[in-house]
């Protein structure tokens, strides 16, 4: 596992926390001390793999990001990932998810968005946004038509200020409940 640690412009991709910690007392400003040196240590050696970042002083940090990228440019074109295998169950759980939303299917749909609605505050007279789910049964094509059918009820019955997410994202659900009978 390689160490990728930047402050400001300076970088670096090193493959030991020795080399590490020996770039980081090279800039001045850091001020490297024993416990800023375990604690680092201790984070190269965990099972966790989100990004660190230390604080130098109030709103300057540094980050350090485990990579299993060999270089520099495989690092930043983010060529690696953790395993080749949690790539491969990606590829093949994000495509049908896409190709699902466009398939067409006449039929009833069970639609589930979650948005940012705008609310008056009857107190103040000011407005906010709260985060709101809608859930509804519609008569659909396909699951793109159960999202633009809710969008649009919904746009007719809220402030237009209130915001919606795209179809493709983690906000918009949908689920098949079967044919429609004629």
């Amino acid at each position: 596992m390689n160490l990728y640690v930047r402050y400001f412009n300076s970088e670096t991709l090193v493959q030991t926390v020795d080399e590490a910690i020996d770039f980081l007392k090279g800039i001045e400003e850091i001020g490297m001390n024993p416990i800023l040196e375990t604690d680092i240590r201790e984070y190269a050696a965990s099972d966790v793999f989100y990004p660190k970042r230390y604080k130098v002083r109030p709103r300057i940090y540094f980050i350090i990001i485990k990579t299993e990228a060999a270089t520099m440019a495989d690092f930043k074109e983010k060529r690696v990932s953790r395993s080749g295998a949690e790539s491969q169950s990606k590829e093949r759980t994000a495509v049908p998810a896409a190709m699902k939303l466009s398939e067409e299917r006449m039929g009833w749909y069970e639609g589930m968005i979650d948005f940012k609605r705008v609310l008056l505050v009857p107190g103040t007279g000011k407005f906010q946004y709260r985060d709101t789910r809608f859930v509804a049964q519609v008569k659909a094509m396909s699951g793109l038509d159960c999202y633009n059918r809710i969008i649009d009820h919904l746009r007719q019955r809220v402030d237009e200020r209130s915001q919606f997410p795209s179809a493709k994202g983690k906000n918009f659900k949908f689920v098949y409940l079967g044919r429609v009978k004629q």
